[in-house]
């Protein structure tokens, strides 16, 4: 596994679909359908919960249980006002950055299907150049080229309607995968990835692996903390995304130090259990896998803190994988690094002996 490339050409598709498709946080949905579908030949059987949660399920009737697990949502707006001349003011579902709407098209979800629109914004022309108003959540607004209120009932456009952007999925210099929702819909592809190579590569767990795609993380965590409950596991190992601290206008000082295309970033965190996490180190450095190191003063801010939190506490520990310019439309990451996060999960999973306990006092 050392130096073979893990994506394949179908991988790669799968990827660009699953990114491309639409998946705000509370309706994530068709995401998962999609998620479910490319993981079938590669699980036993699946279990969903009411809120969208997915779990594809290797050796279900293991009492021993191992998570691998990614969160599928994406941030998004929500129609929040409509004013009489046809315009929409939005509140955020998720953290949405305000900072990148002006002069975005995005598509708003209705009963029958996308209506599009576009982020409006005063001309450079028309501005106080002195005293420039900066876009912020109460100032921005959609225009879908309605004349008034009435035409934007009549277009199926009404409070509550979601709205998302349409960006898609670009390479850029041949490894650089860009795209709005990498975060983290590759970390769903990733433990996807992870499954397809335990299957062809005809790998036996001593244990049962539940590869999980949790709904609601970028609103609180909450898909994890419900399907945690749910699962039960002993074990969870978490990948998300981090920031690439590399570019321009971030303070190492405070945000630390890494970087796309150096490896998969490890987290030392009160949530991250510290025996497993050094299960995963020793596994980077058995197989050469290149690796980062990130410190959380507090909560790791990811699903790890959720399944480490719950069922009396599990052994938890996070994965992420460097990302430039989170929480745009123009989420950036290095193919080495996607691959070597799956290739980390892998073999750590290869190391895990059934009813470990992870435990300091053993």
């Amino acid at each position: 596994m050392a130096n073979k490339k893990i994506l394949t050409k179908k991988s790669i598709a799968f990827f660009e679909k699953y990114l491309n498709n639409a998946a705000p946080t509370g309706y994530e949905w068709e995401g998962q359908k999609l998620w479910m579908e490319y993981l079938k030949p590669y699980v036993d059987t699946f279990i969903t919960d009411t809120y969208g949660s997915a779990v594809a399920v290797i050796n279900p009737d293991a009492k021993y249980k191992v998570v691998i697990e990614g969160h599928s949502d994406e941030i998004s707006w929500y129609v929040n006002y409509i004013s009489d001349n046809g315009l929409l003011y939005v509140i955020r579902n998720g953290g949405s950055d305000h900072q990148i709407a002006p002069s975005k098209w995005v598509n708003i979800h209705t009963k029958n299907g996308y209506v599009k629109g576009v982020f409006g914004w005063p001309a450079i022309h028309t501005r106080n150049r002195a005293n420039e108003k900066p876009p912020k959540p109460d100032n921005i607004f959609i225009d879908i080229g309605a004349k008034d209120k009435e035409e934007v009932l009549k277009m199926g456009v009404h409070v509550g309607c979601v709205i998302t952007y349409p960006d898609e999925f670009q390479i850029l210099n041949k490894d650089k995968f860009v795209c709005r929702a990498i975060d983290n819909r590759a970390g769903g592809f990733m433990i996807a990835e992870v499954a397809r190579l335990l299957f062809e590569n005809k790998k036996k767990l001593p244990f049962g692996l539940y590869i999980t795609n949790s709904v609601q993380e970028e609103i609180g965590l909450r898909g994890a903390e419900m399907i945690t409950h749910t699962i039960k596991p002993n074990v969870a190992i978490v990948t998300d995304v981090c920031h690439d601290t590399t570019t321009p206008m971030i303070e190492k000082k405070t945000q630390g130090h890494t970087e796309m295309g150096a490896g998969p970033v490890i987290s030392y965190a009160p949530a991250v259990q510290n025996k497993l996490r050094e299960r995963i180190i020793e596994t980077a450095e058995a197989n050469n896998i290149p690796f980062q190191r990130m410190a959380a003063s507090r909560s790791t801010g990811t699903d790890t803190d959720a399944f480490a939190y719950s069922n009396g506490g599990v052994a938890s520990a996070l994965i992420s994988l460097p990302l430039r310019y989170m929480h745009t439309t123009v989420e950036t990451v290095h193919r080495d690094d996607v691959e070597n996060v799956i290739r980390l999960i892998y073999e750590t999973l290869l190391q895990i002996k059934e009813g470990e306990t992870f435990s300091y006092f053993d």
